[in-house]
């Protein structure tokens, strides 16, 4: 308990994730009298020696890659001709395109960044509140890391051993949910507001929109069908994902080869943050492993959650407050090893419980102190984090709807994994 309390204050005083994990795991081996240098260098080594690492930073730098090649407005304009003339008109657009976004950036921030310019400059001169605007931007960002391809389900399927295809392919569902749940809230404000909305589009509308966004369209069909197929690894995923951006960009001449330093310099930062941090829990894995907490633990939510609704509940209040503070990424790498082992005492399925964990924290992202995606919207809105977060509270409620939903109908979930023969 000292430590942990030890590892929150170190988050607290605004010390990196990676440091303060590796400093508190320096600090047990120490006063325990198990230091060894050379034995923490070795666990911290061995956290990065998986192949299945390397699907990181590819797929990173894939979603950097198109978030560079000019297909937001195209995805934009085709998301508008579908679901433009319903009434909340660009607000669905909104929805509808973070949907399809999320197919090929597979980042919550990548999508409130990328495609959050256009949508709230579009919605804004049609007549729509900033703060509405900026409100559904965020909310629907967080969609990115739950329709495939995703960098959270990746991280995931590697802590807990799970095939990344068959995270993919639980995720198509609860993403669409997700995007059905916020167009019901967007439906219901702007009848409430009045806001525009446009005409229904025509055969050749939908014929001029679709034909320049398809190449992007393939891209998330391709990425998913080719792993749940067999044809690549989730690793080797990455790497065509990086390919089919850049030949993409090239072709299409949106993107410039002078611009490939500045994304590849961004790619190693956030992923080597993420790496590091994947790194530094090899050593507190270890720790945690020989003091047998995570079966400890495991016997304790057992006895303290007599059914799994129970547990699944617990569960859900422990990962909605932890993604209020921290990233989504380091609390998979960090918490998975302690929850899985009870989860499958309580009969959930590790690819469930996978699903469960993203959307969560997903939850987080919008909302504060950390919420990178209020932050993001932010800075494409020009409007203040505490006004973005009031925007937004409407959208916490079809958020939290569908994770309910997600929770406790795992056959919603686990459909299309046994469909395709991986559960």
């Amino acid at each position: 308990m000292i430590y942990l309390l030890l590892l929150a204050g170190l988050f607290i005083v605004g010390m990196p994730i990676g440091i303060s994990l590796l400093a508190v795991g320096l600090l047990y081996l120490s006063f325990t009298g198990q230091l060894d240098l050379v034995i923490a260098a070795q666990r911290v080594s061995t956290g990065l020696d998986s192949f299945s690492l390397l699907a990181i930073p590819f797929f990173m730098l894939a979603g950097n890659l198109m978030n560079r090649t000019g297909i937001t407005d195209k995805i934009f304009t085709l998301a508008r001709v579908f679901v433009g003339h319903i009434p909340g008109g660009l607000g669905h657009v909104n929805v509808l395109a973070s949907m399809i976004f999320a197919g090929m950036s597979g980042s919550a921030v990548a999508d409130a960044g990328g495609l959050g310019a256009i949508e709230i400059k579009a919605m804004t001169d049609d007549g729509y509140d900033r703060e509405f605007s900026a409100g559904i931007t965020a909310a629907s960002s967080t969609i990115g890391p739950v329709i495939p391809p995703s960098i959270s389900f990746v991280v995931y399927g590697l802590a807990s051993g799970v095939s990344i295809g068959a995270l993919f392919l639980a995720g198509l569902l609860p993403g669409i949910l997700m995007g059905l749940t916020l167009m019901i809230m967007v439906f219901i404000i702007s009848k409430k507001n009045n806001y525009p909305i446009y005409k229904r589009a025509s055969f050749q509308d939908f014929y001029k929109a679709f034909i320049p966004a398809l190449p992007a369209l393939m891209a998330p069909l391709l990425i998913v069908g080719g792993i749940v197929t067999g044809v690549f690894t989730a690793t080797e995923a990455g790497v065509f994902g990086c390919m089919y951006a850049l030949v993409l960009g090239l072709w299409n001449k949106e993107l410039k080869l002078k611009d490939l330093p500045e994304i590849l310099i961004d790619t190693l930062q956030t992923s080597g943050n993420t790496l590091f941090i994947i790194a530094v829990t090899g050593l507190i894995g270890w720790i945690l492993t020989m003091e047998q907490i995570p079966l400890q633990l495991a016997g304790w939510m057992s006895e303290v959650a007599p059914t799994t609704g129970v547990f699944l509940l617990m569960l859900n209040v422990v990962l909605l407050l932890l993604g209020c503070f921290m990233a989504s990424q380091p609390v998979i790498i960090m918490c998975t090893p302690i929850i899985l082992p009870a989860a499958l005492m309580m009969g959930v399925s590790p690819i469930h419980l996978g699903v469960v964990m993203v959307l969560n924290l997903m939850v987080g992202l919008i909302t504060p102190p950390v919420g990178v995606c209020l932050y993001a919207v932010s800075d494409v809105s020009g409007l203040s984090i505490m006004k973005i977060a009031k925007a937004v509270l409407p959208f916490y409620f079809p958020l939290l709807i569908a994770l309910l939903v997600i929770t406790y109908w795992s056959e919603f979930v686990m459909f299309l994994p046994r469909l395709f023969g991986f559960a």
